[in-house]
């Protein structure tokens, strides 16, 4: 089949800055199949698109897949101490929607290993089966201006971790009607803890 050119093109200039559009997906690749996909679908609430016997694919939105299962069964276990990813992240609309998804989790027996209250985030840290940490997070400030300015600011510099949260408490004082911004304020320290103490994370099960 013969085509007809209709005209000329031009590759923008290699000096001009071309970042990618959106981030579209991660691969995953595990020796437990069935449980990742099954934990991935109820913690994102994500369906999945197709799967085969080697590849699922799920999306929680109208892109054809966000997260992809690789089935390796003969895959050694992960190394946590091993260098790599240490987390995805997935941002949530408010903080309502951060509290009612903990509730619907823990009811699935889904349990976050660490709250943490960053400064520019609000964050609950899972462990998927493999051990992969997945953060689910709410932007605490309402401008990303203003969170670039808090990140470059001296409370961060100070303490770039954060603060510990309990959850439970989290959501008895905005059911109570506390303002958001007290809800999303991070606290100072607790007294004699440092920023690394802040790391410490529920054993996985």
């Amino acid at each position: 089949m013969n085509t007809v050119a209709t005209a000329t093109r031009a590759l923008p200039a290699s000096s001009q800055r071309i970042s990618p559009r959106k981030f579209a997906h991660v691969v995953l690749k595990t020796a437990h199949f069935d449980a990742v996909i099954a934990w991935y679908a109820t913690v994102l609430q994500a369906k999945v698109a197709m799967r085969t016997d080697f590849i699922a694919f799920l999306t929680y939105d109208d892109e054809h897949h966000r997260v992809a299962v690789i089935n390796a069964p003969n895959g050694p276990a992960p190394d946590d101490a091993a260098a790599g990813v240490h987390h995805i992240a997935y941002t949530y609309a408010d903080l309502g929607e951060l509290l009612a998804t903990y509730r619907r989790l823990k009811a699935n027996g889904i349990e976050p290993a660490r709250c943490i209250n960053h400064g520019p985030t609000t964050s609950m840290y899972y462990r998927d089966p493999d051990g992969l940490r997945v953060e689910l997070q709410i932007d605490n400030f309402a401008t990303m201006d203003e969170a670039n300015a808090y990140m470059t600011g001296p409370d961060f510099a100070e303490n770039p971790i954060g603060v510990i949260f309990d959850p439970e408490a989290l959501i008895r004082d905005y059911e109570s009607g506390r303002s958001f911004e007290d809800l999303i304020r991070r606290p100072p320290l607790p007294p004699g803890k440092t920023p690394m103490d802040m790391r410490a994370e529920i054993p996985r099960r």
